[in-house]
Formats: structure tokens, sequence, C-alpha cells
């Protein structure tokens, strides 16, 4: 069977059986038909010297990159063994390139404040521009309720309906999670659905789709730049990360910030608590109960 084939396969088992995103799926079959362009023969007949000359060309990228593309063989292979199309998988004999998660850039409270009061004063009145009242739920959501850009883009319509105290988001592996909507949010949301074209099925329509998160991206460097805010500072995953961030900082529980932000492990959550470390100390010396002791 052609590598093709197989790798068409391996992405149908991936979407049927594990439930993976099109992103995933999209980043697996471009670093499996890149690696069935540079491996000696077929991919799917491929040895642990064959693999490990793969993964040498790969040296120049980041360790992250290149991790990712051994973790794609990785799967591949022990799919074809699971298939009983190979009797190992070559793929677990390579090391992994040693990575370091870098701790995430957030913005200070006062940056917040700013990009806030920036738009806010962009909506305000009567009868503001709809593209300032969407810009402003934008930011309400992004930091308030701490979505990925690729979530809040593609809201339909439906996830704000009801009694709105939460929004359902269809997250990472078409995962569902309640995501709570605070008060300045539901305001806001009130503010912009009478807005939303009728029959859209998207709570940000534009032209016949969504909001687009490269346009998203844009609308937030320039609503910095309005703000005296470097607009390289800010990224729709900064404000993700700042929600996150502030919110430990206010004493939010780590399991509850696990299941706000979607995050499959508390391990990815736990990156938090290296940016909020101080305040961490504090709190075991304040409420660890050997500090009531006398």
């Amino acid at each position: 069977m052609s590598d093709g084939a197989l790798i068409d396969r391996f992405l149908e088992m991936m979407a049927a059986e594990r439930g993976a995103s099109r992103n995933t799926l999209a980043a697996y079959k471009r670093d499996l038909e890149q690696a069935a362009e540079r491996v000696r023969g077929s991919l799917g007949e491929a040895g642990g010297d064959d693999l490990r000359g793969l993964m040498a060309g790969y040296a120049s990228l980041a360790a992250s990159s290149a991790a990712r593309k051994l973790s794609a063989l990785r799967q591949f292979f022990a799919f074809l063994l699971d298939e009983g199309d190979r009797a190992d998988n070559p793929a677990l004999d390579i090391a992994r390139p040693a990575t370091r998660r870098p701790l995430p850039r957030i913005l200070t409270h006062d940056d917040v404040e700013r990009l806030f009061a920036q738009a806010g004063e962009e909506a305000a009145g009567e009868a503001p521009p709809a593209q300032a009242v969407r810009m402003l739920l934008l930011l309400e959501l992004l930091y308030g309720s701490g979505l990925r850009a690729s979530e809040l883009v593609s809201l339909p319509r439906r996830a704000a309906l009801g009694g709105r105290e939460f929004l359902i988001v269809r997250g990472k592996g078409d995962k569902e999670r309640l995501v709570p909507l605070s008060e300045r949010a539901r305001a806001c949301l009130d503010r912009w659905l009478p807005l939303v074209a009728d029959g859209s099925p998207w709570l940000f329509p534009s032209g016949k789709a969504h909001l687009s998160r490269v346009r998203l991206f844009q609308m937030l460097r320039e609503l910095a730049a309005r703000a005296g805010i470097d607009p390289a500072a800010i990224s729709p995953h900064v404000l993700r990360h700042a929600f996150a961030t502030h919110l430990l900082e206010g004493g939010a529980d780590l399991r509850a910030l696990q299941l706000m932000l979607g995050h499959a492990d508390i391990a990815t959550t736990e990156i938090y608590t290296h940016v909020d470390s101080r305040r961490l100390v504090e709190l075991v010396n304040r409420r660890h109960p050997l500090a009531q002791m006398k």
C-alpha cells in the first residue's frame, strides 16, 4: 500500500477514534507527507536508521517543531503496528528532542485596563459603531473567559442563547465545555446580539463565514496601538494567558482554571504556577494548617 494511503488510514483513525481536531489532523498530514518525501524508499517500510537520518535533517528546526514531527511518526508507526502492517515501531528508539516550555507572555493589569478603557470609549454612546461593540465583546471574552482565538471566532450564535450565564464552547479534540460569562460580558452580549445579521449561524459573522483568527489578531493590535500599547505585545493568546495568570493571582483553584481553559492535562495549566510562584508561597504561608499552629 502506498504511503499516501497509509497516511489517509491513519488520519481516519485519529479522527474517528481519538476525536482529533481539524488543525491537529492537518498538522499530522503535513508532517507525515513531508517525512514520506524525505525518507529513503517508503515511509511505511522505513527502519530506525532511516528515521534517524530523517530527524537529523530537522536539526535546524526549533526543538518543539522537531519533537512534534517525531510524535507524528511515533503515532503513525504505532497505528501500523496495531493494524498488523508492521511488527515494530522504529520511531520509539529515537530520543525526543529536548524541549522547554516557555513561560507565557502576559499583560500587566494596567495594560488590560488601558485596552478596556479604549474599547469602552469607542463603544460608548447611544448608537456606537457595530464594529466597536463587537471589539469590546471580543475583548471581554478573550480576557474575561480565557477563550482560544479559534474557539472565540467560531462561536455559533446558539452558544449565547438561554440564560447566558455560561457559553458552550467547542475546543480542542472537538470537546465541549461550559465557560462562565461575567456580568460585564453578558451586558456587552446583550448590546451585540441585536446587531448580528439575521439568519447568521455565527456569533461573529464575517461575509459568508465567521470572523477569522487573522482578522481578530489584526483588530487587537490596532486597538492596542490606539490605546498607546506596543502592538507587538498583544495577541489573543497573550490575553488568554493574562486571564489565567490574573485569575490565579486572585486565588482561583488550579483545577477550576484547568476546566475553564479546556486543558486536557493539568500539567499544561501548571505553567501558570511558575508565573505566579511568589503568590503561591504566600498562600501556603497564610493558609496551610501549619501556619495556624502555635
